[in-house]
């Protein structure tokens, strides 16, 4: 991992305990979790609206404002 020890990481993990604090580590993971969903969700709807030639599925406005045909 990195070239990171286990002593190397316990420390980072003590540190990061003495400047958050217990009670604010699980907020802090809680709000990453759900930023990486809504990244995730984004763009699982993005490859959903393109085809496989890179043209948007039909009845949606391609970047000019026209419909695809």
């Amino acid at each position: 991992m990195f070239g990171l020890g286990m002593q190397e990481v316990l420390v980072i993990a003590l540190i990061i305990l003495l400047l958050f604090g217990g009670r604010k580590i699980p907020e802090l993971m809680k709000g990453l979790g759900k930023g990486i969903r809504s990244f995730k969700e984004g763009m699982n709807e993005v490859e959903k609206n393109v085809t496989a030639d890179g043209a948007p599925r039909s009845g949606e406005k391609d970047k000019d404002g026209k419909g695809a045909s």
